[in-house]
């Protein structure tokens, strides 16, 4: 008996964060007017996508005193922005990034019940964590947690917002709670009812091995980089692998890994703007800041248009602040210098090489095809996309690849319900009271 056949998810994720954004286009808009914000999410619901995903910051990145301008520089808040979308989509699930180390349970917990109270069940937590003291710098606590700290501070976190949301139980009112751990002693009666979802679908990026754990122990759905379906296997199969020791089903977590296409009406054409695309990401002073997190150094006098430098990383300066520090800087230095030297490439051309990346590229029937061939073959349960276009560059994929994803039965033609938790056919948490 053939099984039947699986089901892709789908989300949109709202362009401006790294080098994956064209801010040079003619058509792209404004990463802060609603009117952007609008047009995605519209958009992701006419194509029946799971849910709209916002990535934040708590400061802005910078490399030696400059702001880092791989990045966007300024955008709202998410959750005060997402509950403004929960009135202008019907079905859309509404994922927000909030920090586990820079903020608290009570209100994260009390801000995520509101916005599924608000969107009829509609809401999702992208729990994050962060590294270093340059972003606490921004709040009144300050300074940084280990590796292992964030990730401990992240699941007991977790677990607490999950006993506020747990102490008004469904049709009840609200019960006291107490909750005395490492990292956190609150007490007292959480300030919202029970929300539509029970609790809010919780998304997790880590790919450590602290980061797998935690995913595994209590994340609903895990935002992955593994692209290519080699890895893509390796890492589902670990991940999954991974639940039974929490008491979990496979079925309880779903792998979407984030994705670009391009589409064009042959190969080739696809395969051309794609060149393109991966030419304007890379301006010619991105170039050198790029550059400058490999070498650790000021770059600034370098032509982006010449050769690499000839002298070697400084592997004690902070390349780049607020970003993850590259482990091995000579190493990855003598790769791209044996690239540059092989091909005759630029320091541009370099850059664009080793940080270009349009995952899906060609006609929309070979996209589809691949899509579904990640699902099937076990790489992933969905895909999170990453458009190049700030608003518009979503509208191709809903109007050329989602019909034929229809049309080979792998994904929904309508939305069969009104919560991000049926989108996604995960369980409905079962009320068991608070300790």
């Amino acid at each position: 008996m053939t099984a039947p056949k699986k089901h892709i998810h789908l989300a949109a994720h709202f362009p401006g964060v790294n080098n994956t954004t064209v801010w040079a286009d003619p058509r792209s808009g404004s990463q802060i007017d609603f009117s952007s914000f609008e047009h995605l999410a519209r958009t992701a619901e006419r194509g029946t996508f799971d849910f709209f995903f916002l990535a934040e910051g708590l400061r802005l990145r910078e490399h030696k005193g400059r702001i880092h301008d791989l990045d966007v520089v300024g955008r709202p808040e998410s959750i005060t922005l997402l509950n403004a979308l929960a009135a202008v989509t019907d079905r859309l699930g509404l994922a927000a990034t909030v920090n586990a180390t820079f903020n608290e349970p009570y209100e994260t917990a009390r801000r995520f019940a509101s916005l599924d109270h608000l969107s009829g069940g509609r809401a999702a937590w992208n729990v994050v964590t962060s590294p270093d003291a340059f972003t606490g710098e921004n709040f009144r606590r300050g300074g940084y947690l280990d590796r292992a700290d964030r990730y401990s501070r992240a699941a007991e976190f977790v677990s607490t917002a999950r006993q506020l949301w747990d102490s008004w139980p469904p049709g009840g009112g609200p019960r006291p709670f107490a909750h005395h751990g490492r990292h956190f002693r609150v007490e007292g009666t959480f300030g919202v009812p029970r929300s539509p979802q029970g609790h809010p679908v919780v998304i997790q990026a880590g790919d450590s091995g602290e980061g797998r754990e935690f995913a595994a122990s209590c994340a609903d759905v895990v935002f992955t980089r593994h692209g290519t379906l080699e890895a893509g296997r390796a890492f589902y199969a670990d991940l999954k692998g991974r639940l039974a020791a929490y008491g979990r089903e496979p079925g309880d977590l779903k792998i979407m890994p984030g994705v670009t296409f391009v589409l064009g009406d042959t190969a080739a054409e696809a395969q051309e703007k794609a060149a393109e695309i991966r030419h304007r990401q890379i301006s010619p002073q991105n170039a050198i800041l790029a550059l400058e997190q490999v070498w650790g150094r000021d770059l600034s006098g370098y032509d982006p248009d010449g050769p690499l430098p000839d002298i070697d990383p400084d592997p004690e300066s902070a390349l780049a602040q607020g970003r993850v520090k590259i482990a091995n800087p000579f190493a990855t230095a003598a790769k791209w210098r044996a690239l540059s030297e092989a091909k005759g490439l630029s320091i541009r051309q370099t850059v664009i090489e080793n940080t270009g990346r349009q995952s899906f590229i060609g006609t929309p029937q070979t996209v589809a095809a691949e899509l579904d061939a990640f699902v099937q073959g076990g790489a992933a349960d969905g895909f999170i996309l990453v458009p190049h276009l700030t608003p518009g560059g979503l509208d191709d994929f809903v109007d050329q690849v989602v019909p034929l994803l229809r049309e080979r039965g792998a994904f929904r033609t309508e939305y069969g319900g009104s919560t991000l938790r049926s989108h996604l056919g995960l369980r409905t948490p079962v009320w068991e009271g608070t300790n």
